[in-house]
């Protein structure tokens, strides 16, 4: 037995430039291009340690407001004396603790209980997982559009997508702007299709933007037209009704990618069932961690369905190369002159900016122990706002 006999919850923030929020909110799909703008953005990490002296750690890429934080805190406590070998039992028990919140919390910790085993047992993650593949092929997923000078025209968009291609990407997801005007929205659609459809992947994801249901079903048929790959969480549902889902579906030939505002596995499953979607999505960060969104790759593969990989980091990756279910790995959020809202906590190389593509148009698997990533702990605490501890 390794006994959890400490968890830490180190907050911070750290700046990025020429990003600011295009919505007035501070969650991380309304930043975007702002020239000269400085932004400090939220994040948290993870410690997890036992009596044997082993550490499990986890910097969050998405997360970092304030609830899932909240959420994370009122988990932690309840992993003090208990074996941290045993993921599938701590799994189900956050799971039951957080039933009345999102469970945003819950993912940090499973995957700091990974990053632990694979250190414990001197292995990767992906290793642990049967990964049977070390590259994975990677799209460019970009920030919202703008009207400050960034991604503010569909001729923008265009040119970025040829700056991606030139990087090495062969696929390109288009988030158009917040104001969910329908036809510039198609316009956009059409024209990038026009630029770099002969040479890349495409797929767009208005996040929810697109106020109803005729919305979606116009920019879904220019979907159709330009031979979109999926098109993804269209309008202000906020991508939870499998009846909407399922009705614009059989109006239209792109398939769709629902269930990322779908937390684990079993609402996934009755969204499938339901007919809602084509696709499943799947973040281990949002789904209740490594444990969880494995789960949900199984569920896709019993049911012969594909399930995408929402956003980047290294315990996405760790999944998605044990995924035979998979497709594209999502180098998010990117943008012309503008950093991802990655925090910059790595001392090992490891990168998800725009530049982290190969040649070969794919990301490469973390290789050491655990997530096969060192964090610079030096950064976390000259930054750090907060920190928690439970003994």
């Amino acid at each position: 037995m390794s006994t959890i006999t400490r968890v830490e919850l180190h907050a911070f923030t750290f700046e990025a430039q020429n990003l600011g929020t295009l919505t007035g909110a501070s969650t991380i799909g309304s930043f975007g291009y702002a020239k000269g703008a400085t932004t400090r953005l939220p994040k948290y990490a993870v410690v997890i340690e036992t009596a044997d002296g082993c550490r499990g750690e986890y910097v969050t890429h998405w997360l970092g407001a304030g609830p899932a934080l909240a959420q994370s805190e009122m988990l932690a406590p309840r992993l003090i004396g208990r074996d941290a070998n045993q993921r599938e039992g701590l799994y189900g028990d956050m799971k039951r603790e957080l039933r009345q919140f999102d469970h945003m919390g819950h993912g940090p910790l499973d995957i700091a209980l990974w990053d632990w085993a694979g250190k414990r047992y001197g292995c990767s993650v992906g290793a642990l997982l049967g990964a049977y593949r070390s590259r994975l092929p990677a799209y460019a997923s970009t920030y919202h559009g703008d009207r400050n000078g960034g991604l503010d025209s569909k001729e923008a968009f265009a040119a970025f997508a040829q700056e991606c291609h030139d990087l090495g990407y062969r696929a390109f997801k288009v988030h158009g702007w917040n104001e969910g005007n329908t036809r510039e929205e198609a316009a956009l659609v059409l024209h990038v299709a026009r630029a770099v459809g002969d040479r890349m992947t495409l797929m767009l994801d208005p996040a929810c933007e697109l106020r109803t249901f005729a919305d979606a079903l116009h920019v879904g048929r220019a979907c159709d037209e330009a031979g979109y790959f999926w098109y993804e969480d269209p309008y202000r549902d906020t991508g939870v009704s499998a009846f909407a889902h399922k009705k614009l579906r059989e109006m239209i030939r792109t398939p769709i990618l629902q269930t990322e505002h779908v937390r684990g596995v079993e609402p996934k499953a009755d969204f499938l069932i339901a007919g809602g979607t084509d696709f499943l999505r799947v973040d281990p960060e949002y789904d209740m961690g490594i444990t969880g969104a494995m789960k949900i790759a199984h569920l896709g593969e019993a049911f012969g369905v594909d399930v995408e990989v929402h956003a980047c980091g290294p315990a996405h990756r760790h999944v998605m190369s044990a995924m035979r279910n998979s497709n594209f790995y999502e180098v998010a959020l990117v943008g012309p002159d503008c950093p991802n809202a990655v925090p910059p906590v790595y001392t090992c190389g490891y990168s998800d900016a725009l530049d982290c593509i190969g040649a070969d148009g794919c990301v490469g698997v973390p290789e050491g122990p655990g997530l096969g990533v060192a964090y610079d702990w030096d950064f976390i605490a000259r930054n750090r706002t907060a920190l928690k501890v439970f003994e």
